[in-house]
């Protein structure tokens, strides 16, 4: 299996790449906080490794004066890794958040965009069971916004996964065979989950959705929004989180009212990574809530966009 492949992939990177090994092995001295609010939780990290992704500059000239990390010429020398369908590599992330934690670049250096790859993520999530596979658009968190790339990381680490068996928040929306289509509520973030195990109906209704965000913000590259996907039971599940905004008004801050905090999709799945021990500690509830309503699209926002492509 493919799985066994990445076990082989991991075990070897840890004996050959000393940086792997040391950050991996920092993974446990990660600290923790939770913060309840009332059906569900956030947890907040202080992980100082993640200050490169947290903190990159993805302006188009910082952009443009950096060589690509992700591209073979410029990678480690002592980063290999596997192919996938001949089109892309998959790569242990040298600056972990996961326990296993993956970096997915196309073979080509080609923009960050979902459009057509959706099927991608699906594909990789099916021959990865027991990984999440998720996407930052080019300004939803990405530091590589100029190079096609997922990411995944060992299933049920993010809060919501959990919270969607659950189903607490989801409400069925809309459904035709083959796919299921969930409207979060009362969640903070407002999020669509597809679920399904016909392949191509699931990329028929993201399309729409896809198409629907494009006609609210023409003058992005792409709509801006999270992806989160895994496979289980024979079936896709799919979140798709819209967001209307990069980075909340905390991280351009100065002094102690700043917050370095650039959410992507693991943020917004549920655990909220900070590289600073200042950020770790001061963080409150309330910053928690104002940093999700800035970023992400509210339930009710999203209703008249759904009941128009739906």
């Amino acid at each position: 299996m493919f799985t066994e492949k990445i076990n082989e992939l991991f075990s070897s990177q840890l004996q050959e790449w000393e940086l792997v090994r040391i950050n991996y092995n920092l993974l446990e001295n990660v600290r923790t906080r939770k913060f309840d609010f009332g059906t569900f939780e956030v947890s907040v990290q202080f992980n100082p490794e993640r200050i490169r992704s947290s903190a990159a500059r993805v302006d188009p000239i910082s952009i443009g004066e950096r060589p690509c990390f992700l591209c073979t010429k410029n990678r480690p020398p002592e980063q290999r890794g596997l192919s996938f369908e001949n089109v892309f590599a998959i790569l242990v992330n040298p600056f972990p958040i996961f326990r296993r934690h993956l970096t997915i670049p196309s073979n080509d250096h080609v923009d960050q965009r979902i459009g057509d790859n959706l099927g991608t993520m699906l594909s990789l999530s099916q021959v990865m069971p027991s990984y999440t596979v998720f996407y930052n658009g080019p300004q939803c968190g990405a530091s590589a916004p100029d190079h096609l790339h997922f990411q995944a990381g060992n299933k049920g680490f993010m809060p919501l996964e959990k919270d969607f068996r659950i189903g607490t928040h989801t409400t069925l929306l809309f459904s035709e065979p083959g796919v299921m289509v969930w409207k979060w509520e009362k969640y903070l973030r407002g999020i669509i989950s597809l679920e399904g195990n016909d392949r191509d109906r699931v990329i028929r209704v993201f399309n729409r959705l896809f198409k629907g965000l494009s006609e609210i913000q023409p003058d992005r590259p792409e709509p801006m929004l999270n992806i989160i996907a895994g496979y289980e039971n024979g079936e896709w599940i799919v979140h798709v989180i819209p967001r209307k905004l990069h980075r909340p008004s905390q991280f351009f801050m100065e002094g102690t009212g700043q917050l370095m905090i650039s959410p992507a999709a693991v943020d917004l799945g549920g655990v909220i990574i900070t590289p600073r021990e200042e950020d770790y500690n001061s963080i409150s509830r309330n910053d928690i809530e104002d940093i999700f309503r800035q970023v992400c699209f509210e339930e009710s926002e999203l209703d008249g966009l759904l009941n128009d492509i739906l």
